[in-house]
């Protein structure tokens, strides 16, 4: 959970199977973002993938959602697939891959 001023302004939820992570979920409270909390999130769920052996992160965003596909690509994601007409508008789902290093960061990030 991130917090600002010791109110809760996010929270995040991943799993690991085997080498593979999965953001399960990512959300940031709206008088928040663009703040950090997101990328301390994600950083936060990266770090304790990689801590339970990891290798890699995957999540899915929709392709109309420009604010998480922007902190996403910062934090050095790579589109692996597409889910066409995924959400219920009708837009795709990105299927992205996060490589980890030991630390938790993606390498270079």
């Amino acid at each position: 959970m991130a917090t600002r001023g010791g109110d809760p302004v996010g929270f995040a939820m991943g799993r690991v199977a085997a080498q593979e992570a999965e953001v399960l979920t990512l959300a940031v409270h709206p008088a928040a973002r663009r703040g950090g909390a997101g990328a301390a999130l994600m950083r936060a769920l990266m770090t304790a993938a990689a801590q339970r052996g990891a290798s890699d992160m995957f999540l899915e965003v929709s392709e109309q959602n420009a604010a998480a596909r922007r902190l996403y690509a910062r934090l050095g994601a790579t589109e692996a697939g597409r889910r066409r007409r995924y959400y219920p508008d009708g837009s795709d789902a990105l299927v992205l891959r996060l490589a980890l290093s030991p630390c938790g960061a993606a390498p270079g990030a």
